[in-house]
């Protein structure tokens, strides 16, 4: 059993020595820093998620990945997630056709509705067409990547007929996963429009995720094919010890945390909470050792085909997400494909 290990991050805003927050502007160009380096190290896959807030630098990822595609040549490039809701399908083809086409076909999308809603009234778009829009753009862009010639009618957009859309992709088209976070209908549709799927898992045992999983498949047997990969995307943070990764994490997790919480009506955040999920939650956070054991745990419980962790946790300092990456490629990615061979 054999899976793939890529990372994720928001640009989560980190801090300077001197406690201040950095430069939304640097910590952009630390991301791509972290990418090429998450490259030279063996990592699969970086994915960038779109958000439009002051604590996520990125709010344009097609642009850091194509910084990201001109200093490394083997890393597939992604988001995690791209809102399709708040965005023009038309031009999400064309902004991959063309990260495609300069990156050797490296370019992966992954579409969401996304967790937060600053994109909406941003955009122009109604929160209360929320199903509508995202159905609608997913129906259009399942049909942008497998048809070279368009011919599509629906509800938010004029029609197009017998378009061409430019540049074409190459040969083997674009991978497009669906992001899906715990809903019986978003593990439905993936099925519907013949995508892998990508579980969201940000918190408690991922074993609870095994009724959608089992969904999927069952979704798949009576579509008549086989299922497609899938994924699991969490959270986590990895150190030279456990004891250094929790207290390197949680103090960024805790600010994050707290902040939305504050915005959703969460309470507070505690040590105690936050050990819980790295005992036996969704937080994949410690040694390479602690980490490697429990990825490939995950993996094996949920027959996942790649598994991506978020590295950056909130408020942290650059040089820890350095050294997290360099210890997920080096150290636990070995380690989990060793416990898997076993």
């Amino acid at each position: 059993m054999t899976v793939e290990l890529g990372l994720g991050t928001f640009g989560d805003v980190t801090r300077e020595s001197d406690g201040s927050l950095r430069d939304q502007r640097l910590v952009l160009r630390d991301v791509v820093e972290e990418a090429v380096l998450a490259d030279s190290v063996g990592v699969d896959f970086i994915g960038l998620g779109e958000h439009h807030r002051d604590d996520f630098a990125i709010t344009a990822p097609e642009i850091l990945l194509a910084a990201i595609a001109a200093r490394t040549s083997r890393i597939r490039l992604g988001t995690a997630v791209t809102v399709l809701s708040s965005d023009d399908p038309v031009r999400l083809f064309q902004r991959f056709s063309t990260l495609n086409a300069i990156s050797g076909d490296r370019g992966e999308v992954i579409l969401g509705r996304g967790s937060f809603t600053e994109s909406f009234p941003l955009f122009g778009h109604k929160l209360n067409d929320y199903e509508l829009l995202f159905n609608d753009k997913l129906d259009l862009f399942s049909t942008l990547i497998r048809e070279e010639e368009v011919t599509w009618q629906g509800r938010t957009r004029p029609a197009l007929k017998d378009q061409r859309i430019y540049p074409p992709l190459g040969p083997d088209g674009l991978v497009t996963w669906i992001g899906v976070g715990g809903s019986p209908e978003s593990v439905v549709r993936a099925v519907r429009y013949a995508m892998p799927m990508m579980l969201a898992i940000i918190g408690g045992e991922p074993r609870r995720f095994l009724p959608f999983v089992d969904l999927y498949k069952r979704a798949w047997k009576q579509a008549g094919g086989d299922p497609l990969p899938l994924g699991v995307h969490s959270p986590g943070h990895v150190a030279d010890s456990d004891a250094q990764a929790r207290d390197e994490a949680f103090a960024g997790y805790r600010v994050l945390h707290d902040r939305i919480g504050r915005e959703r009506g969460w309470p507070p955040t505690t040590r105690a909470n936050f050990d819980a999920e790295a005992d036996g939650g969704s937080m994949y956070v410690g040694s390479p050792e602690t980490v490697a054991r429990k990825i490939a745990a995950t993996v094996k419980t949920l027959g996942l085909a790649r598994f991506d962790m978020k590295y950056s946790q909130g408020t942290m300092r650059p040089e820890q997400l350095l050294r997290s990456i360099e210890l997920y490629g080096t150290k636990v990615k070995p380690m989990v494909q060793e416990l898997l061979a076993k």
